[in-house]
């Protein structure tokens, strides 16, 4: 594919390793030719760099193999995952999936990324139902109608919700922005 054709969250091959794209910017100046800048985690090492790409470079994708597993429990030696075609159990350390970690319940049904049969990510829902442990109390009669306020789940997450939020209700979280979306239905 071309450089241009580049999307945040798509695998590619960049220095003879699997990088994930984490955010890109097209960028076309008045002068000179039109350039994609990219911020990229390499998958094997989780290390993160930024790189441009002039936009008719070729772009290699990664040769990945992805699987549906569930989220079994993490210990010091990472967070476990069994998958649900085979019941292989799978491990992946916390900086392969550090981003995610907020959104993971037990339980929970992810994709598992493999590369050269390594695992190297997970993909998660793109909404996710968590409850809130910690907010501040809505106040009666405050002027600043809708002023979000600070919420944090039962996993840790911290985001900002709706003034009429209380502790201990459940709320739908987008796991790609980490924004309040809505109450279930």
């Amino acid at each position: 594919m071309k450089a241009k054709d580049i999307r945040k969250g798509n695998v590619i091959l960049f220095q003879n390793a699997p990088y994930k794209v984490l955010d890109f910017f097209h960028n076309t100046p008045g002068k000179g030719k039109a350039v994609v800048q990219a911020k990229l985690r390499n998958l094997l090492t989780g290390n993160q760099t930024e790189t441009r790409f002039g936009s008719t470079d070729d772009v290699e994708e990664a040769d990945i193999f992805v699987f549906k597993a569930q989220y079994l429990y993490n210990d010091a030696e990472g967070f476990h995952f069994m998958n649900v075609d085979n019941y292989e159990q799978i491990s992946l350390s916390k900086e392969l999936i550090e981003e995610q970690i907020p959104y993971l319940q037990p339980e929970m049904q992810v994709q598992v990324t493999l590369y050269n049969e390594s695992p190297i990510g997970i993909t998660l829902p793109s909404t996710v139902i968590l409850t809130v442990v910690e907010t501040e109390p809505e106040l009666k009669g405050a002027t600043a109608a809708n002023s979000p306020k600070p919420a944090k789940t039962d996993t840790g997450l911290v985001l900002s919700v709706p003034p009429f939020i209380k502790i201990g209700e459940k709320i739908v979280v987008n796991t790609e922005e980490g924004t309040y979306v809505g109450r279930p239905s």
